[in-house]
């Protein structure tokens, strides 16, 4: 028998290329407000560079907008993208008495503007058990023209998230307006079981992995939905192209962008946003490393750390001018 080689390692591996959707940062001003602008051409360049958006996730500090303001974001991703290309959107029913109702108002809005809903979880929602979550989400998935998908989120990342239990992930498995879910947890233990509960019950159900500390989970069989493929869409399309091409540079690819998500991502989880405010700005993407006054942040010497992963990902046209410019004024 001839040794295994790096080639037949690789072949049975998950060679497929995963539905990308990049969670999109919200850009701000230093005077706090929203830097339309700035976030209009980020979403433009997301697409541009063969990732689907989302926006009003926790990346785009959704749970901290007013209402009105979450459809200010609706609007401007639709200036954004091409005209009837469609995008996702975080659907919000925090601290409301009926979330059913809040939810189909906010489906409303984003299927105005051409999008898929996220239902988002809420502190209600945490409270119910196993049959009665699930009651609610397949009423607020009637509620929808074409599907959407829920979201598990870590309460690492925000108070009202939560990770569901084996009963209720089986459960939302049966829901036919629900598509996929974002997976959220940061264990890769978690994942793999949903993964294998999908593949059992509905395989065509897509789980959206959140886990910006294991990114190479698209190997065995999740697609993702990534706060950290905002930082760098471009080089997570090459990453994803690799992939599905068979192209052992991949591994090198994934180990780059996965050194970003381990500095981006230590914690506080939640000053991630922060740091891909920071990234984008000293790569060039961004005019401000400006967030929503209300999020936490990173230290400034963290620019030293996020300069070595955007030379590592070749992100960097003038190294020296970014780091005079970039790194050096902050420390």
């Amino acid at each position: 028998m001839r040794p295994t080689t790096l080639t037949d390692t690789w072949a049975r591996a998950s060679l497929r290329r995963p539905h990308g959707i990049a969670a999109a940062l919200l850009p701000y001003r230093a005077d706090d407000a929203i830097d339309w602008a700035a976030f209009e051409a980020h979403v433009a360049r997301t697409r541009e560079a063969g990732l689907d958006v989302a926006v009003n996730m926790d990346t785009g500090f959704g749970d901290l907008l007013a209402p009105a303001e979450r459809e200010a974001v609706l609007d401007a991703a639709r200036r954004a993208l091409p005209p009837g290309s469609g995008f996702y959107a975080g659907a919000y029913a925090l601290g409301a008495a009926d979330p059913g109702a809040a939810y189909r108002e906010a489906i409303a809005a984003i299927e105005r503007r051409g999008g898929t809903p996220v239902i988002v979880q809420c502190p209600r929602m945490k409270l119910l058990p196993a049959p009665q979550k699930a009651a609610l989400y397949a009423e607020v998935a009637a509620a929808t023209a074409n599907g959407a998908l829920a979201f598990e989120l870590s309460p690492r990342f925000a108070p009202h998230g939560e990770i569901w239990d084996d009963e209720t992930f089986a459960r939302l498995l049966e829901i036919p307006e629900l598509h996929g879910a974002k997976h959220s947890s940061l264990d890769r233990a978690t994942e793999l079981r949903r993964l294998a509960a999908r593949d059992r019950a509905r395989p065509s159900w897509s789980v959206y992995t959140g886990n910006d500390l294991a990114i190479d989970l698209v190997v065995y069989g999740s697609d993702y939905l990534l706060g950290l493929a905002t930082f760098a869409p471009e080089r997570f399309a090459a990453r994803d192209a690799a992939l599905g091409s068979g192209d052992v540079g991949f591994l090198a690819r994934n180990d780059d962008l996965q050194h970003l998500g381990n500095v981006g991502f230590r914690e506080p989880i939640p000053a991630y946003k922060h740091a891909a405010a920071q990234f984008l700005h000293l790569t060039g993407g961004l005019p401000s490393d400006s967030v929503h006054p209300k999020a936490p942040r990173r230290p400034g010497s963290d620019r030293v750390l996020l300069y070595d992963c955007a030379r590592r990902l070749g992100m960097l046209d003038d190294p020296e001018s970014a780091w005079r410019e970039r790194v050096e004024p902050y420390l």
